[in-house]
């Protein structure tokens, strides 16, 4: 019982952490465009 009472705020913890870190990535635009650049070298400007 203590080990749940002390892993489960560590637990929740982090995934909040994780979320937020997630979230503002996403905000920022981080995962826009993740095919473009790796299919630029194939086309002939």
């Amino acid at each position: 019982m203590n080990a749940i009472l002390f892993l489960l705020p560590v637990a929740l913890g982090l995934g909040g952490t994780f979320l937020f870190l997630f979230l503002r990535a996403a905000r920022q635009g981080q995962f826009d465009d993740l095919d473009d650049p790796a299919e630029r070298i194939l086309h002939d400007d």
